[in-house]
Order: structure tokens, then C-alpha cells, then sequence
């Protein structure tokens, strides 16, 4: 949405398209009024909804299954984008490359709202099947877009504001859309920066797959950029161009149509030694950054560069998690079972996840199954398959289940506390047997699998309370890692930084001292899931010449903030304490003052002069 087109002028401009049948001058952004044009050419009506058919439960499953890699790949931007939607009161949503809508998830109370305009799984929000929409016409415009209130097509649609990025294959394709979706009377200006965000690092990953045998050139106009989502990707086969992104086409001043048709030595003046980052002249004389990553097999097999001390994955713990996590990879090498516990949002399927990649069957699958989101009527068939004809809505020739899925690698059972009790006697005794019956009659499958599960809930408590039955907790629980809260790490500034210095990918982007000291001391009740979030949208408005400010900070946190102090400074004139009667720390704060005196009141200065950090300064003097 352009920054002026206001709920009034919006208004205006709907008088005048809908009611007098005249374009609105300048009042809407030429997209919006292009996708008006082209529903008013379809006849669509703009004061009802249509008649929208959802798909079955069997039909939702089936698209799904034909969009597996894409929900795949998106899974850890719809987490991180999950956070942001719970506390705003949003959804975040994933469609098929037609705006079928695939998952959708968070706030329930604003979920409610948006099915009654069939804003939910199972329903195709293509332009045109329901107007103006950021999904269908993100997909159509192939660009991110918002669309706010009274921009949507249909009347009943202005309760809602969307914003909606394409997500692109390696080959210029359109395989889905991401979108995040609120009620329209909420300020949401953050939300079109997110979900493009998120929608680069979904491409980026699509090139970790598929190119095996192939060379992957990497390109950035700065260093920096190499190895990040921000980076240009240009995939040749021999010497032939058949895969990018779109980061490398607009360095290059190229489109899809480049695939197929460029040589390597028509983009770049030379390739670089494998593995090397180079400097060197694109066509068109534009300086770029390059390295050039050769066969992926010979790249997989070099080792992983160390990790530094205190984190795990994506997590940041503490030193006796850390050790925790380690015993729990020897675990699943011995074959014993791991649980990992701790609240929501603190990473337990990215723990799962890290055991497995450092573990004896990294090369098998890690399939993961969280027990509490399929429904109770699907998870049976879903976990142990079925066969043909099992079930009306059953897949011609049947379905192997996840257990099977998981064969050769991990089974990564997530929020277990919340599988049905009747299941849990059928997982307790493919555990005990090795073998998968699956629905219908199908003969008994050898399976063999490395398990971990996971759960925010007291599973002891549960057995105590007969909702768990004891002899599968103890099937499960031989090894069990207790999650910390954010809240639990204590200084949480060290971990604030170190999260922020991967969300940023070293851009140059930086946090001022004051909006560090409040995301070190909010208390964080979504854990990392929340704060990755914050920083991720904070990334996002953030410039490189200016750092991110605490008002730049979301609301709930901004009211969690304590009142600002002032910053008395000393009067130097008046009688000091003898030494002899001030503790140490007194004495370095008394010596703190006396410096930003003589500095007339620079702080900088006063920081520099005395050898410390100017957030230390600050933090001293403000806490004296």
C-alpha cells in the first residue's frame, strides 16, 4: 500500500471506480488498481462474497503431499513468523502456486474472524476467485504486495490486512505464497518487510537440493553478502545457465528468460577458483564479489566449520545444556530414545534436529510429526499408512505413513503429551516390535529409526493422571534434556547479541545500546520463537547507517519497558567522599562521572577515554 493512500483516500477511491465507474487519480497504487480492473473485466461482484467449495479433508491431503518440499522448506520462516503473528493478532499463511491455502496458523481468536470470509485451509484465495487479495494478486503482479481494508476488491474483505510475497523456484517458477494477515484496523506496516524476508530465505533454501553435480556460482555486490539469503545464486550445467535467483538476475540486469539461453563466460568475465571468493567484472562492467562452489557431494563431505562456544543449532544455552545435547547425540548412537522438554519456543525441534545432523544417521531423514496439529481423525493414517481402499477419501494405492518415512534416519515425535491415548498404545508397540501395521490389513514393515520426542508438557504429571500411559513414558524417557526459558539464561544480553549477529548476516546493521538493554530484560513468554521473531522484523526496518532504535521495538514490548531515568551529572565542585569510605564499585562509578564531567557531558568521549564500551557507561551510571 502506498504510504498515502489512507483509509479516506481509499474511500474516495472506491466511490469513484465502483460507484461512478472513473479511474481514482493517484489516490491507490497502480497494482491495486490493476487487479480491480481486471475483476471488474470478470464481472466479479464487489459487495458479496462468492461461493467458495473448501476442498475435502482427502483433496487438502492430497495438495499437500503434491506440495511437500515447498511446506518443507518453509517450515522454520512460518515458525519465525509465527511469533510475530500471536502477538499481533495475525495468521500466517502458505498457498500452492494457484493460492490454494495450504497451512495456516496463528492467532485463533483472529482465525475465527478470517474463516467467516473463508480465509482458511482448504480454499483458493486466487484473484480470480476472491478479487483482490494479497495472495492471488501477489501470484498474478509476481511481486510482493499489501493490501489494506477498503483496497480489497470485495466489500466483505475490508476487515482484513494482508501482505503476501511469491515464493520462486530456481527456474523462475511460482511454486507458493507467504502471507500474513490481520484485521485491517490494526497498524501492520511491518508485515510486507517480513514475509519478503522470509520469502528470499524459503528461495535460498531451494538451492541446498537438486544441483548436486552442477556448479553454483554466489554473487554479491559486498563480500558480507556471500553465503546469506541476500546473496545472488547462478546454478551452470557445463557452462550453461539453467538456475538462479532473483538477487543474481538483478545484479546481472537479467530475467527468467536468461535460463537455458547464457553461457557462464556471457554473465562473468571468469569463474573463480573453486571454493575462492574473487572480485570480478560482470557483464555490463559491474563489480561483483563471486565464489564458486563445485560438485555438493565434495561439498558435503568437507567437515562443518566449528560452531562457536554457546550455542547449538540455532539455540543459545548455556553451558550445561550445551553438554546435555552432546550426551543426547551419543544417546542415539547407542539406540537409546532422547526427550527433549521445555516450553514453546524454545527450540526443541531445532535440539531435535541438531542431535540428528551431528548423529550416526544424519544422512537418513529426520521426519518430523507434531501430535498436536494433525487432527485426531488423520494422525493414525497419517503416522502408520494405509492401505488402498482403507478409508473413504484414501489415495489410490494406498500411503507408507511417517513411521516408515523415517526409516534409516529419526523419528522426531514432537509435543508426544498430546497424542490420543488409543495411539499411544499402537506407537508402544511398533517400538517394541520394529514393525508398522498399516491401516487396512497391509502386511507388517520392518522399520528402524533413531527417536526423539519432544513436549512443553509435564509428562510425569500425565501419567500420575492416567492422559499418558506410564509404560510408554518409560519406552520414551531413558534420556531426557530439560529446555531452558529465555528467561532462565540469566544475562541475556550475550545471547540478544549473538542471535542478532545471525538475523543481521553481518550487513553492517546494529542495535542501539538502550534497544539492547530492553530485549535483554523483557521476559520473552514465546522464548527464542519470540525473540528470533522481533529481531528478524527489527533486521528488516533496520538501515545501515543507523542503528535500530528501542521505539522501533513492538508494542507489548515497548510497554514492558521501565520509565527512562536521567542522568544526573556530578557537581564537581561539591566535597567528595575520602576513599577510605567508598566501596570499589563506588569508586568507579565516582570516577565514571568525574570523566563525563571533564567530557562535558559526551558520553562517547567519556566512553572512549576511559577504555569501556558506551552501553557499559550508560548502564553504570543509569543503574548508580
Amino acid at each position: 500500500m502506498r504510504a498515502d493512500a489512507t483509509p479516506r483516500a481509499v474511500s474516495v477511491a472506491r466511490r469513484q471506480f465502483f460507484d461512478h465507474g472513473r479511474p481514482p487519480q493517484s489516490l491507490i497504487a497502480e497494482p491495486i488498481l490493476r487487479s480491480w480492473r481486471r475483476c471488474a473485466d470478470r464481472g466479479l461482484d464487489n459487495h458479496s462474497l462468492p461461493s467458495l467449495v473448501p476442498l475435502t479433508d482427502g483433496e487438502l491431503r492430497e495438495a499437500s503431499e503434491r506440495n511437500e518440499r515447498l511446506r518443507r522448506l518453509s517450515r522454520p520462516e512460518i515458525e519465525s513468523l509465527y511469533a510475530e503473528a500471536m502477538q499481533t493478532g495475525c495468521v500466517v499463511i502458505l498457498t500452492d502456486p494457484n493460492g490454494l491455502i495450504l497451512d495456516s496458523r496463528g492467532n485463533a481468536g483472529f482465525a475465527s474472524r478470517a474463516a467467516q470470509v473463508a480465509l482458511r485451509p482448504g480454499v483458493s484465495w486466487s484473484e480470480s476467485a476472491t478479487g483482490t487479495n494479497a495472495v492471488g494478486t501477489a501470484l498474478l503482479e509476481c511481486r510482493p504486495i499489501a493490501v489494506h481494508g477498503g483496497e480489497h476488491y470485495l466489500d466483505p474483505h475490508g476487515i482484513l490486512s494482508c501482505s503476501a510475497a511469491p515464493i520462486m523456484d530456481p527456474y523462475g517458477r511460482a511454486v507458493g505464497v507467504l502471507d500474513l494477515s490481520g484485521p485491517a484496523a490494526v497498524d501492520h506496516r511491518h508485515a510486507l518487510g517480513l514475509v519478503r524476508l522470509a520469502a528470499e530465505q524459503i528461495e535460498h533454501r531451494f538451492f541446498d537440493e537438486g544441483f548436486t553435480d552442477m556448479r553454483v556460482l554466489r554473487v554479491g555486490a559486498d563480500r558480507a553478502l556471500l553465503g546469506t539469503p541476500r546473496e545472488g545464486v547462478l546454478v551452470f550445467d557445463g557452462d550453461r545457465l539453467v538456475a538462479a535467483n532473483r538477487h543474481a538476475l538483478g545484479l546481472l540486469h537479467m530475467d527468467w528468460s536468461a535460463l537455458g539461453r547464457l553461457r557462464a563466460d556471457e554473465l562473468v568475465e571468469r569463474l573463480p577458483e573453486g571454493g575462492q571468493v574473487a572480485r570480478l567484472e560482470a557483464a555490463g562492467g559491474r563489480a561483483l564479489f563471486a565464489r564458486l562452489d563445485g560438485e555438493r557431494r565434495a561439498a558435503a563431505n568437507r567437515p562443518a566449520p566449528p560452531r562457536p562456544a554457546g550455542h547449538f543449532g540455532d539455540l543459545v544455552l548455556r553451558e550445561e545444556d550445551e553438554r546435555g545435547l552432546a550426551r543426547a547425540v551419543k544417546m542415539i548412537a547407542a539406540g537409546v530414545p532422547v526427550l527433549v522438554q521445555g516450553e514453546t519456543g524454545t527450540g526443541k525441534e531445532m535440539a531435535a534436529r541438531e542431535i540428528h545432523r551431528k548423529g550416526p544417521r544424519a544422512s537418513g531423514p529426520f521426519v518430523a510429526v507434531n501430535c498436536a496439529a494433525i487432527p485426531e481423525t488423520l494422525i493414525e493414517a497419517e503416522l502408520f499408512g494405509y492401505e488402498e481402499g482403507a478409508f473413504t477419501g484414501a489415495r489410490r494405492h494406498g500411503r507408507k505413513g511417517l513411521l516408515r518415512e523415517a526409516d534409516g534416519g529419526a523419528l522426531f515425535l514432537d509435543e508426544i503429551g498430546d497424542m490420543p491415548l488409543a495411539l499411544q498404545s499402537r506407537l508402544l508397540r511398533v517400538l517394541q516390535d520394529r514393525e508398522v501395521q498399516p491401516l487396512g490389513g497391509g502386511k507388517p514393515v520392518s522399520v528402524d529409526f533413531a527417536l526423539i520426542c519432544a513436549t512443553h508438557r509435564n509428562l510425569k504429571e500425565l501419567v500420575e493422571a492416567q492422559a499418558f500411559r506410564s509404560d510408554l513414558y518409560f519406552r520414551i524417557a531413558h534420556f531426557t534434556i530439560d529446555l531452558p526459558a529465555v528467561r532462565q539464561l540469566g544475562d541475556r544480553l550475550p545471547a540478544v547479541r549473538e542471535l542478532w549477529s545471525r538475523v543481521a548476516h553481518d550487513r553492517g546493521l546494529m542495535l542501539s545500546p538502550a534497544c539492547e538493554r530492553h530485549l535483554a530484560d523483557y521476559h520473552w513468554p514465546g522464548n527464542f520463537r519470540q525473540l528470533v521473531g522481533t529481531l528478524r522484523m527489527l533486521a528488516a526496518l533496520a538501515e545501515p547507517d543507523r542503528p535500530v532504535e528501542a521505539d522501533m521495538l513492538p508494542p507489548d514490548i515497548r510497554a514492558a519497558m521501565p520509565e527512562p531515568c536521567r542522568i544526573t551529572l556530578h557537581d564537581s565542585s561539591a566535597p567528595s567522599l575520602p576513599e577510605g569510605e567508598m566501596s570499589l564499585d563506588a569508586l568507579t562509578v565516582e570516577a565514571m562521572r568525574r570523566t563525563l564531567d571533564a567530557c562535558g557531558g559526551n558520553v562517547s568521549q567519556a566512553a572512549k577515554r576511559l577504555g569501556i564500551n558506551r552501553s557499559t557507561l550508560y548502564r553504570r551510571l543509569l543503574n548508580a
